[in-house]
């Protein structure tokens, strides 16, 4: 049985409550995707990049412009959780966020340079958080109240999914 495209890596496994080693585990999965993004796009012409990763799917620049967006998002929750006493977030529609321009049609150099840096701040909070920190919350209006820690475990999941999106495309089209 081939594995569902949409998920190549499965779905997330989301948790409450994380171990140290979790944790660990996690931020390295996101101190890593910067690097794994690039590697995943390095040498892609622009017919590449405009092919969905799946029928009815993103195209790879999409799923490349879609990461900072999710990561930014990602880092204003957290500090949210941080400086304010279980805050409802905004959430956004990604769906429609990939049709806009800039996700659409833009180069993908910016997008990746962006993920770069914006990962360097968000490792810096992350790491500088105490085990208490993580048990704190935010409320996300469709999915409800949620610890750091479960946001850890998705975003720490998130980057590797969508790179493998594109690992996958790559491999299945014998892309080299």
């Amino acid at each position: 049985m081939e594995a569902d495209p949409r998920y190549p890596i499965g779905k997330p496994e989301l948790r409450d409550s994380l171990t140290e080693q979790q944790r660990r585990e996690l931020i390295n999965a996101i101190a890593e995707t910067p690097a794994a993004l690039k590697r995943a796009v390095a040498g892609l012409d622009e017919k590449q990049l405009d092919t969905p990763y799946r029928p009815g799917g993103w195209t790879v620049r999409q799923v490349a412009n879609h990461l900072p967006d999710s990561h930014m998002n990602a880092l204003v929750r957290f500090k949210l959780a941080l400086t304010e006493d279980e805050p409802t977030i905004k959430p956004y529609n990604e769906a429609r966020w990939a049709e806009l321009a800039d996700s659409k049609n833009a180069a993908i150099e910016p997008s990746l340079a962006l993920l770069e840096s914006l990962h360097q701040r968000w490792l810096v909070l992350l790491r500088s958080l105490a085990p208490s920190d993580w048990q704190k919350k935010l409320r996300h209006p469709e999915s409800g109240l949620m610890t750091l820690d479960k946001a850890l475990s998705i975003y720490g999941w998130h980057g590797r999914h969508h790179v493998a999106h594109i690992t996958s495309l790559r491999e299945r089209n014998g892309w080299r």
